[in-house]
């Protein structure tokens, strides 16, 4: 698999073969890419957080393009090994990223040290880990506000009712089994104290 844009444009990373792992084709990146850059996404400054990470692709991809910093989670041993060593192999500056070894459910249920402006959610297909994610996400405070959330799920993926009301639909679409899904996090204004009356 090869890095497709930015600062390591060409470059090979290393993926994981196993159940519940399939790294993104090309195909399926580029469109989540020009998807966030066609919504005004600005990658210099940006904190990337990558869950149920695998290949660590998206990550990498976001770091290529300049993203400021990339978390990357993943509880498989083997996958957070393979990401090390892509990352490595890229000579990624040590502080731009931090690769976690975690129950990622577990990991979320811990109020976040600071939002991440974009969260990428690849679950392994059939777990129905999607909606569990996305809500200790949001409760833990690791979305920021205006921030966007990409998902990559099966396409039957039902998780109705399930999402944050705060995470406002962006996009739904189809490639081949791939649903790619994205929306934005709005964070409800706290009613305002109404100032007192002069007499």
């Amino acid at each position: 698999m090869r890095i497709i844009a930015g600062e390591y444009g060409g470059r090979s990373i290393r993926t994981v073969e196993g159940p519940g792992y399939r790294p993104a084709t090309a195909k399926v990146r580029q469109a989540v890419f020009s998807m966030l850059e066609a919504r005004g996404l600005c990658w210099e400054g940006a904190r990337v957080l990558d869950l149920f990470a695998g290949s660590g692709s998206l990550a990498m991809e976001a770091l290529s393009r300049g993203a400021a910093e990339a978390w990357l989670m993943d509880k498989n041993p083997r996958a957070v090994s393979a990401i090390k060593s892509s990352l490595a192999d890229l000579k990624v500056a040590p502080h731009r990223y931090r690769v976690m070894s975690v129950d990622l459910l577990k990991a979320l249920a811990r109020p976040a040290q600071a939002p991440f402006d974009l969260v990428f959610v690849d679950p392994p297909y059939g777990l129905d880990l999607l909606a569990p994610a996305m809500e200790k996400a949001v409760r833990g405070g690791w979305i920021a506000d205006g921030g966007l959330v990409l998902a990559e799920v099966e396409a039957r993926c039902d998780f109705t009712g399930r999402i944050p009301a705060q995470l406002i639909p962006q996009t739904d679409r189809l490639y081949g089994q791939t649903r790619i899904l994205l929306w934005q996090n709005s964070i409800p204004d706290l009613p305002s104290t109404p100032e007192p009356s002069t007499p």
